[in-house]
């Protein structure tokens, strides 16, 4: 296993990064809010957990440990493979999370894009016992991306987690006055991922 990868951010993708390593360039699955910390030309260091599949190998990169044990976990669950962990990261922080399983907040995990009722109350059933308590850490905060639009990114972010193009663009219109001179594109996802299961 890849416990950790470290070296030049060569690229940042819409939903993954390229870490260079030794002279290897290793792509790295993320969510928003982690590769919005991230900024070509410098170093980084990401937690990293390898999902092996027949025809596969990705490696799912996270802003801390904490995350990469919180998808790790998820995926115990019975319906819940890699990207669906990594949509419930990209939409709920880790103490979000244990907050929603310990709570039996099945409508907040229903926020999430793939999600449904019974969906919910099947992983709250099958990993109350073993998410912990929240932390109490700070929330989490990105810095601006300041290269791409964030329009794209957002846009990106909601058809890389299976909303169609149309929708994604009205809920983007739906947040475009929360954007500001700085925009957080972590924050606009989620808030645009919230206007989405509302509608």
């Amino acid at each position: 296993m890849i416990a950790f990868v470290r070296g030049r951010v060569a690229a940042v993708t819409l939903s993954s990064a390229v870490l260079e390593v030794g002279g290897v360039g290793l792509e790295v699955m993320c969510t928003p809010g982690t590769l919005a910390t991230l900024r070509p030309g410098l170093e980084a260091t990401l937690p990293t957990s390898m999902v092996v599949r027949e025809d596969s190998l990705t490696l799912f990169g996270f802003a801390d440990e904490d995350e990469k044990q919180t998808f790790e976990l998820l995926q115990t669950a019975s319906g819940v493979g890699p990207k669906l962990a990594q949509a419930m990261l990209a939409v709920l922080p880790p103490d979000d999370l244990r907050r929603a399983i310990a709570g039996d907040d099945a409508k907040t995990l229903t926020r999430v894009p793939g999600i449904g009722q019974k969906g919910a109350q099947r992983i709250i059933l099958e990993l109350k016992d073993r998410i912990g308590a929240p932390t109490g850490g700070p929330g989490r905060t990105t810095p601006a991306a300041a290269t791409a639009p964030w329009r794209d990114q957002v846009h990106q972010g909601l058809v890389g987690l299976g909303w169609p193009a149309r929708d994604a663009e009205k809920a983007i219109e739906a947040v475009a006055p929360q954007a500001g001179d700085q925009p957080d594109i972590a924050a606009l996802l989620r808030a645009a991922l919230r206007t989405l299961s509302k509608a």
